[in-house]
C-alpha cells in the first residue's frame, strides 16, 4: 500500500507556506479554510487591501501597536480566511476546519466560533507568542464546543 501523507499535514504545510506571504515584521501567520477535505479559503495577516505593507513603511519596527500592544493595521490570518470564503467565494463554512500556523486570538475565536467553523487545527502557541498566561482564544473556544487540536508534526498516522 502507498502511504500518503494525512489531510492535517497537507494543510498545515500550506499554512505554513502563506504565512511566508504575509508582509508583518512582528510576526508572519498563515491559514487555510477547508471543509470536506476541500479548501475553500486561505489566509494570511496583513493589512487590508488598498492600504499599504508594514515591512515596506516601518521595514525595522512594523505598524504602530493599539493599546493592548497588538497590530494596529494588520488583519489575522483566520479572519482574512473567514472574510474572504464569506465575502469572495460565498462559501458556507459552517461545519468547516481552520489550520492556523498560530493559535488564534480571543477576537478571532469569537469570529471562528460565529461562523460555525467547527474545528481548529494550530501550530504555534499565541499565548507563548504573547506571553499571556493562558490560550484565551482556545479557551472560548472550547467553552462553546469547538474541537481544537495543536498540530503534532511528528504524528506517524498517515492515510492508506
Amino acid at each position: 500500500m502507498t502511504q500518503r501523507p494525512t489531510f492535517d499535514a497537507i494543510f498545515m504545510s500550506l499554512a505554513i507556506q502563506l504565512a511566508q506571504r504575509s508582509h508583518c515584521v512582528k510576526k508572519k501567520v498563515g491559514a487555510v479554510l477547508t471543509k470536506e477535505t476541500r479548501i475553500i479559503s486561505i489566509g494570511y495577516n496583513g493589512p487590508p487591501p488598498g492600504t499599504y505593507n508594514c515591512d515596506e513603511i516601518w521595514p525595522k519596527t512594523g505598524c504602530a501597536r493599539n493599546i493592548k500592544g497588538s497590530c494596529s493595521l494588520a488583519i489575522h490570518a483566520e479572519q482574512n480566511a473567514v472574510l474572504y470564503a464569506l465575502t469572495t467565494n460565498h462559501a458556507n463554512v459552517k461545519d468547516g476546519v481552520l489550520y492556523t500556523t498560530l493559535s488564534p486570538c480571543l477576537p478571532c475565536a469569537r469570529i471562528i466560533f460565529g461562523a460555525g467553523i467547527k474545528k481548529v487545527v494550530y501550530k504555534d502557541s499565541y499565548a507563548a507568542y504573547k506571553n499571556l498566561d493562558y490560550e484565551e482564544g482556545l479557551d472560548f473556544l472550547h467553552a462553546f464546543g469547538v474541537t481544537v487540536t495543536q498540530y503534532d508534526p511528528y504524528n506517524k498516522d498517515i492515510e492508506v
